[in-house]
């Protein structure tokens, strides 16, 4: 399964999304434990929000951080998170 570059994403029902202090960073919590993201793999799946396709997540970010280049990072990472669950294409 790959990401459709046309389909708005959304993070997966199953899991949660939050800022946990004790370590600082954002966590992806789900019934069977939990995973540590790292700043830029928060920023992506906070876009996640059944509202942006790809092109537009690419594109808001690369102007949040005033930057260029960055769309074959963020479809890997996708790829990623939709073949684990994390989020789904509508």
């Amino acid at each position: 399964m790959s990401i459709n570059p046309d389909s708005n994403l959304q993070f997966s029902p199953l899991h949660r999304l939050q800022w946990e202090e004790a370590q600082q960073k954002y966590v992806i919590l789900y019934p069977e434990g939990m995973v540590e993201l790292n700043q830029s793999s928060a920023e992506i799946l906070k876009l996640c929000d059944g509202a942006h396709n790809l092109p537009q997540i690419v594109a808001e970010l690369e102007e949040k951080f005033a930057t260029q280049g960055l769309g074959n990072d963020i479809h890997n990472f996708l790829n990623i998170a939709l073949q684990n669950g994390w989020i789904r294409q509508d």
